[in-house]
């Protein structure tokens, strides 16, 4: 299991190259890259900021979950910090299980809960230099409220 929460971006290849590998009890990968978007269609950036030390443990105690709720073999988060362009990769997910079901459902209560719970906060750049702090969603927290 590995959890990083960083400025640098990364590299789905390399990180995906060694994930789940060597384990017999694996028989599902399932993997998701989270980009930055722009629904404004004037953002060039997206800037997240953190409390290293809170950040870490909030996402470390779900992936705990995760790895017991659905017996997962291997899991990996990856999330990015500071400013972020639009169309750059922000996040990614990684779970590894005996099973495709439990793999894809551990990815996505992973993912639902680093777009909804995640101590992280989000501040949008337009191409204007303006800035403005994103809001909750209501979708999103929808989206959570099924796990």
């Amino acid at each position: 299991m590995r959890i990083s929460v960083q400025e640098a971006p990364f590299d789905f290849a390399a990180e995906m190259a060694g994930f789940g590998q060597g384990r017999a009890d694996v028989g599902a990968i399932v993997s998701f890259t989270g980009i930055v978007r722009d629904d404004s269609g004037q953002m060039t950036a997206l800037e997240l900021e953190h409390y290293p030390a809170m950040t870490e443990r909030a996402i470390a105690k779900i992936v705990d979950e995760a790895v017991t709720r659905w017996s997962l073999g291997d899991c990996l988060v990856i999330h990015r910090i500071g400013k972020i362009a639009v169309g750059a990769p922000i996040m990614m997910v990684a779970t590894a299980a005996r099973h495709r079901v439990a793999a894809f459902e551990a990815a996505e209560f992973l993912m639902d809960y680093l777009k909804s719970r995640a101590p992280f906060w989000k501040k949008e750049h337009s191409a204007s230099g303006e800035t403005a702090w994103v809001a909750a969603k209501d979708a999103d927290e929808d989206a959570l409220r099924r796990w």
